[in-house]
């Protein structure tokens, strides 16, 4: 039996092993969600003129004594710029437009009074240079890079791209996941009756929601039976058509834990068997003759959704170019018992106290196979080996579900 390999070692074995799975170029309408992997760059000064951003109108301001103004002209957002030539006029302007030549000041239209052409300024108010001007350049200079590689594009990144008229970009190719559920047991979700010793498959669709849940949308759900044969030949055309291949059970070393074996036999090269924790003490990790990548998680529902939590979705996401950040912290609310040798992931509760903090209410599961109390919870928290319970207000690592 493999020796039991600390949580922190796995991670880094895993992550030294990841291929990237290339980029591509899709259009502007379908980039949102998805990685960035090019630099962009401003196409021009943002703002690119002078921007007035008020309604009222433009004058020249000179000492600021002139307090009455005639209107010689109008200048709208979208409009090629004016020029305003006499300092006893002032130009009529709205937000967006250029501010027309030979104006440096803005007055809103709530601090004039008009009658017909004569525009005076309200008594109090008292116009400062270049007030509510958006100066030219301000926000960034032509060639200043704006987006980096690496950064999901949401919705602020998708309106920079639109203003610097990038119509395709380049992103990181999104990989095609197998998920494969093992076992003779297992019964069709819509199977009416149940055979006695069946269960419904569910691990492969709480496998899939979570891959779905980060981005991860191309995803094939499929089983196999307990038996060497079927397992390597369903698994040499899945890893022929997929970058990915995500395995629930099999995965131990029982009588009938075959994925393994399937596996060696496939050319997937072994990285790592069997993690110091629990729940997930099974999970193996390889990587195959054309670099794909090959989790096979445990069986027990808990187990597969921590060490997805764990492993999975944090190697895909860096695979794709996001930044490997830390963990999410959480302090816990109340003590909660860990193991001396193993690291421990426990389901929690998340909510804030008073000063913003984020507290963790443990919420420990009977067993590994129990999950139908995890939809009560937020997400798992991680204790590392200890010979006495973590204390009330310990901090911890938070993951997510």
């Amino acid at each position: 039996m493999s020796e039991l390999i600390p949580v922190n070692e796995a991670e880094q074995r895993i992550r030294a092993s990841l291929p990237p799975f290339g980029t591509e170029q899709v259009s502007i309408d379908q980039a949102a969600g998805r990685v960035l992997r090019q630099a962009v760059c401003a196409e021009r000064d943002q703002p690119p003129f002078d921007r007035v951003m008020m309604d009222g109108v433009a004058i020249a301001l000179g000492d600021g004594s002139r307090r009455v103004f005639t209107v010689r002209g109008r200048q709208l957002a979208g409009m090629r710029g004016q020029s305003l030539d006499d300092p006893s006029g002032c130009i009529e302007v709205t937000t967006g437009a250029v501010l027309p030549a030979g104006c440096d000041c803005v007055v809103p239209i709530e601090q004039c009074r008009r009658d017909g052409e004569r525009v005076e300024l309200v008594a109090a108010w008292q116009p400062q240079p270049r007030q509510f001007i958006h100066p030219q350049g301000s926000d960034c200079r032509e060639g200043d890079e704006l987006l980096a590689p690496g950064m999901r594009l949401r919705a602020p990144e998708l309106a920079v791209l639109a203003a610097n008229g990038m119509d395709r970009v380049e992103v990181a190719r999104v990989p095609a996941v197998a998920i494969v559920a093992t076992g003779d047991e297992l019964a069709e979700v819509d199977q009416r009756p149940l055979a006695e010793g069946q269960i419904r498959r569910s691990n492969d669709r709480a496998l899939a929601a979570a891959l779905r849940g980060r981005g991860f949308d191309d995803v094939l759900l499929t089983r196999v039976p307990d038996d060497l044969a079927a397992t390597t030949q369903v698994l040499s055309g899945l890893l022929a058509s997929h970058q990915v291949l995500v395995l629930s059970g099999g995965v131990s070393v029982g009588q009938r834990d075959f994925v393994p074996e399937a596996l060696r036999s496939l050319g997937v090269e072994q990285v790592l068997h069997r993690i110091a924790q629990r729940p997930g003490k099974p999970m193996w990790f390889g990587i195959g003759p054309q670099q794909q990548m090959v989790f096979a998680l445990p069986g027990n529902p808990v187990s597969a959704l921590v060490c997805a939590l764990r492993y999975l979705l944090p190697a895909l996401e860096q695979a794709i170019g996001l930044p490997v950040g830390d963990a999410g912290k959480a302090v816990l609310a109340s003590p909660a018992a860990g193991s001396p040798m193993l690291t421990c992931f426990i389901p929690v509760r998340v909510h804030h106290d008073d000063s913003g903090r984020v507290l963790a209410t443990p919420v420990p599961v009977p067993t590994s196979g129990d999950f139908s109390g995890l939809p009560h919870t937020d997400g798992v928290v991680e204790l590392p080996p200890s010979g006495t319970p973590a204390a009330a207000g310990t901090l911890v690592s938070l993951y997510r579900w």
